[in-house]
């Protein structure tokens, strides 16, 4: 198992990177502060929401995964997306990131699927 950067130097990073880029991010729930879990909402200019997450592979590693998309017919599915696994998951860090072609942050190491 590779070791792990904590949470909250993570979030850090990506928040600093999209801004310095001329972004918006911002942290929508905190979690834990070292182990905590991180769920990335991407948009561009509020729109069209992507929400993606680490899922395990089978060799053990974990890579960034779309697991939700928002449906223009009800947007606010995706919120109770959102809340429900942050009530699931106490631990979990939410983000939004707001730039266009938002999830070239999170697969810096090319794991996106």
């Amino acid at each position: 198992m590779e070791p792990r950067l904590p949470a909250h130097l993570e979030v850090k990073g990506l928040l600093r990177a999209v801004e310095s880029a001329g972004g918006f991010a911002t942290v929508i729930a905190k979690g834990e502060r070292d182990a905590g879990t991180l769920l990335v909402t991407c948009c561009e200019n509020g729109k069209n929401f992507r929400a993606y997450e680490r899922m395990p592979r089978p060799d053990g590693s974990r890579a960034w995964a779309l697991t939700k998309t928002q449906d223009s017919e009800n947007p606010l599915e995706f919120t109770e997306y959102l809340d429900r696994r942050k009530s699931q998951d106490s631990d979990l860090w939410i983000l939004e990131l707001d730039i266009p072609d938002a999830e070239r942050f999170i697969d810096s190491a090319g794991t996106l699927n």
